[in-house]
């Protein structure tokens, strides 16, 4: 027969402690993982700015979830100059009442020179696509950010553009924040090239980039080739796919034209924003003013895709992951996006390529951001 000892009470009292102070742990622990796994996800928006729809609206989108920390907007050429965007981003968050969000100066010209002097012989040798929309390529180029914001808006600013240059600030917060930071490039890749090709040691530390740009599958807009993004600077996007990222996602015209704002969504977006201080400023848009002009106007919401990503990832319903390119050789081709399922170019680099998306989830993102404007 075996023997039973008894535990004697010291042991008792030790174990006893033991559990209870693991029992007391378990809901720390738990509150600790819970809350990082809350902690805002921190973004770098690089854009070549506009009012509201869609650069403006992305970036308000950012700033107002509570599920993102916008570090900051840098500023590149593409829709517009960059003292044009300088001046659209400060007074889109003056109106939002949005102090904290600094806005950067970026690169104003292409790696490729004399473009915008040479666009008509391209299109000539190339091809024109779909779109007649060439961004800064066919706009006069002001004097500096004040007067484009005197002349946009017919008075001064009450915010300063912050005084680094927008690569040096994504080289410095980069470093200051290793694998924290997502740079969200809803405009040409300029920035982001001078950014890496500059300070190379930045690459592992990115947490992700997330581009809206390219066409992979479907024709591109600006020529039949290539989308307007990739199209502005062919140089800078190859050297921005090709880094090395720890992740890279792109958002590319196979799936933004899927997202029509139609007149449904005009109605209500009209609506909401008529109990903002956008009001104006959304009446007097080019998309605005494309629904007053045509009945069966629409367009899409090519940025928001981006922004709306970023605050919920569940909105992408279908991607593939392929080795990604970009065609820089000034040749029919130029700024075309090339995706290879298996054994891409050397120097190529994986991507999720977003392909559908949910589209009630953005809407509502949208919505719920205008609401929010104007509280």
């Amino acid at each position: 027969m075996k023997k039973h000892y008894p535990i004697p009470n010291v042991l008792l009292y030790a174990l006893a402690v033991f559990f209870t102070a693991s029992a007391l742990l378990l809901p720390c622990r738990y509150s600790l993982t819970a809350a990082a796994q809350a902690a805002p996800e921190k973004v770098i928006l690089d854009t070549d700015m506009v009012d509201l729809f869609d650069d403006g609206m992305a970036m308000l989108m950012l700033a107002k979830s509570e599920k993102i920390d916008l570090l900051g907007v840098t500023c590149v050429a593409g829709n517009s100059w960059v003292e044009s965007g300088v001046a659209s981003a400060l007074r889109q968050l003056e109106l939002a009442g949005i102090t904290d969000v600094p806005v950067y100066i970026g690169i104003n010209e292409t790696t490729r020179p004399d473009r915008a002097e040479n666009i008509q012989g391209e299109f000539e040798q190339f091809g024109r696509g779909t779109s007649q929309f060439v961004g800064s390529f066919d706009l006069a180029k002001p004097a500096d950010w004040q007067s484009a914001y005197r002349a946009q808006y017919g008075t001064g600013p009450t915010m300063q553009p912050a005084s680094e240059a927008a690569a040096d600030f994504i080289i410095r917060t980069v470093k200051e924040n290793p694998g924290e930071v997502t740079i969200a490039a809803i405009g040409p890749c300029m920035n982001l090239a001078a950014a890496v090709q500059g300070a190379p040691e930045i690459v592992p530390l990115i947490k992700q980039v997330i581009y809206m740009g390219g066409a992979f599958f479907v024709p591109g807009r600006v020529t039949p080739a290539a989308e307007f993004n990739i199209w502005y600077d062919p140089e800078s996007a190859k050297t921005s796919f090709r880094s090395s990222f720890s992740k890279q996602i792109v958002v590319p015209l196979d799936v933004t034209d899927k997202v029509l704002f139609d007149r449904e969504h005009e109605e209500r977006v009209t609506s909401l924003f008529g109990q903002t201080p956008f009001f104006e400023l959304w009446n007097r848009s080019w998309i605005a003013q494309g629904f007053a002009e045509e009945k069966d106007f629409s367009t899409c919401i090519w940025d928001v895709l981006v922004a709306a990503i970023l605050i919920d990832p569940d909105c992408v319903t279908g991607s593939e992951e392929y080795f990604v390119d970009v065609n820089d050789s000034y040749s029919l081709s130029y700024g075309e996006t090339l995706a290879y399922p298996v054994n891409g170019p050397a120097g190529t680099q994986k991507a999720e390529i977003v392909l559908d998306v949910n589209q009630e989830k953005i809407w509502d993102l949208v919505d719920q951001t205008i609401r929010q404007l104007a509280k």
